[in-house]
């Protein structure tokens, strides 16, 4: 088979402690080294990102409005490939095959816009955080509470709770979208896209210098009043999402909501509006303090590890953050989240 040309797009800032992992099982990888270009694109990192990026075949493109959104837009517009990979800087591929599993479906199916992991890598000796993650399918509790996860989790046994359409291949699954319909965070985290839908939908768009997962395909269907496919392919990815760092946890879920509201003026996905009722699910569930707890109880039971109990300060961290959060930016006193000391 020859396999076409992929772009891999990587956002940095200050990422020295990841970065490497990541470059590393890319240029691992059985996929043909010449048919992957690997965009850093750096938001001014003052650590050694540059110098680990430089260690491997990257092309190292600035990113002056320094947020991952914006670095992903930079990253699509200069790519040039039948198909584009968003991977972030924490992410590591944990197979040599990767690529190869993620591109085989829409190279078989042109219906497929996309191709996403169904699972984060579970690894026993990771940070609980990261295990905690990969645990519950999601980076963010409030995406496992409210049913809108996008990964395996091992207390529903299923990659979703949203009642989707979907056709098991074998290799992968392929799901139906359809309009007017709440979908999955898909996106981010290994996520390989088609060139030529993100050049229908994206580039083509008035607004392209901050590129949002979840709103290309809510922007693509809602334009084309049709369905959308993607594959989730039976593979796995690695996410250091926050190792054990409470504190680095706690700052990422404050970056996830002051961003949300910054730029709430040039989304297309309304998320306020998808997520009413389950705004206040979470919260009665977060506030409960019985349903975490009796959650992380049932997880231990099937997969035993004691990471499953930090479901319950997740759930309340993330309550009260996206609380105060949500009332400074109503009251008008929400600053932008500064980028000045931010570390991966």
């Amino acid at each position: 088979m020859i396999w076409p040309k992929i772009t891999i797009i990587i956002p940095t800032l200050n990422s020295a402690k990841v970065l490497n992992h990541c470059l590393k099982s890319i240029q691992q990888q059985n996929y043909p080294q010449s048919k992957i270009k690997i965009l850093i694109v750096d938001g001014g990192s003052t650590d050694a990102t540059i110098r680990i990026a430089q260690k491997y075949k990257t092309k190292i493109i600035n990113n002056p409005l320094k947020t991952a959104e914006a670095a992903k837009a930079v990253g699509i517009k200069k790519a040039n490939s039948k198909y584009v990979a968003l991977i972030d800087s924490d992410n590591i591929l944990p197979q040599p095959n990767y690529l190869k599993k993620m591109v085989l479906p829409m190279e078989k199916d042109n219906k497929l816009i996309a191709s996403e992991p169904i699972k984060f890598t579970y690894r026993s000796k990771a940070g609980f955080i990261e295990r905690y993650s990969a645990l519950i399918g999601a980076n963010d509790p409030y995406a496992f509470v409210t049913k809108v996860y996008d990964r395996l989790s091992y207390l529903t046994n299923k990659w979703t709770d949203l009642k989707l359409q979907y056709i098991d291949k074998g290799q992968y699954i392929k799901v139906k979208l359809k309009p007017k319909q709440n979908i999955p965070t898909i996106g981010a985290n290994g996520t390989v896209f088609r060139q030529s839908f993100l050049k229908k939908y994206f580039l083509s768009s008035k607004q392209n210098n901050y590129f949002f997962d979840i709103d290309i395909i809510s922007m693509a269907l809602s334009s084309k009043k049709s369905c959308l496919y993607i594959a989730k392919v039976k593979i796995g990815i690695i996410h250091s999402f926050c190792e054990s760092s409470i504190s680095k946890f706690i700052h990422k879920q404050q970056r996830r909501l002051i961003d949300y509201y910054q730029y709430q003026p040039i989304r297309h996905f309304n998320w306020s509006k998808h997520n009413q009722t389950a705004i206040i699910k979470f919260s009665v569930y977060s506030l409960s303090l019985i349903a975490p707890l009796f959650d992380s109880i049932r997880g231990f039971v099937i997969k035993p590890d004691p990471a499953w109990f930090f479901h319950l300060p997740a759930c309340l961290i993330t309550f009260f953050t996206y609380a105060q959060i949500t009332i400074l930016s109503k009251l008008k006193l929400l600053k932008p989240l500064s980028r000045q000391t931010w570390q991966q």
